[in-house]
């Protein structure tokens, strides 16, 4: 797999909708908001893509080595610890979102914020489940939750490394301007260790990142 770049394409994925609603701040899903959400899914639609390659990973010193980038982040050593490679991924839920999240943003401001909502869900389903898949066909090894530019102290500035390698705009769409933002907006970049071992329990990545006051902790 190395020095080689796998595009990977999914087609529907199941909704989760209390996620959506957690995501639009709703607490509880009331009958009106449950149609409005039924509406705006009607109406949805993403194209699914991800691009991914293999890199080796070790530690200089202090400093992480991820091949194609070095990092003194802390919270990626400590998500990374014994693992010998990384699978290193984009993807994105396509331009469609950010096209409903204008449409509705002068006219049904309550619909964009829900396809803001869905368009978040639909971009974290779709990390989910590519990395389910890749951890699924590995054989004695394991995975670990996935690491993304902006969790704890990994800076956003590898965003550039990550498109340069990756070839994001050219093999799945994804842009990145000088200010480090992504479009379509629903798309990730993110890391994922492999290991030997499995000595550490899959869980949120919450458990590595020191952002306290973020609104999706628990």
């Amino acid at each position: 797999m190395l020095d080689k770049i796998f595009v990977k394409f999914y087609g529907d994925l199941p909704y989760n909708r209390k996620e959506i609603l957690r995501y639009a701040g709703v607490k509880e899903e009331s009958e009106e908001i449950g149609a409005l959400l039924d509406e705006c899914i009607g109406e949805y639609s993403a194209s699914f893509k991800v691009c991914y390659r293999e890199f080796p990973v070790s530690l200089d010193g202090e400093t992480l080595d991820l091949t194609f980038a070095k990092t003194d982040s802390k919270s990626l050593k400590i998500n990374l610890n014994g693992c010998d490679s990384i699978i290193l991924f984009a993807a994105t839920a396509g331009i469609e979102t950010d096209r409903l999240i204008a449409k509705y943003a002068k006219i049904a401001p309550s619909k964009s914020v829900i396809f803001q909502a869905i368009g978040t869900e639909r971009i974290e389903t779709l990390c989910n489940a590519f990395c389910n898949d890749f951890a699924a066909e590995l054989s004695g090894k394991y995975t670990r939750p996935r690491f993304s530019p902006g969790y704890g102290d990994l800076p956003l500035e590898l965003q550039k490394n990550i498109f340069s390698v990756l070839d994001c705009h050219r093999k799945i769409g994804i842009s990145l301007n000088d200010n480090l933002f992504m479009s379509p907006s629903k798309s990730v970049t993110a890391i994922m260790g492999i290991s030997n071992t499995n000595c550490r329990k899959r869980s949120e990545m919450c458990e590595y990142c020191e952002k306290t006051d973020c609104k999706l902790r628990g």
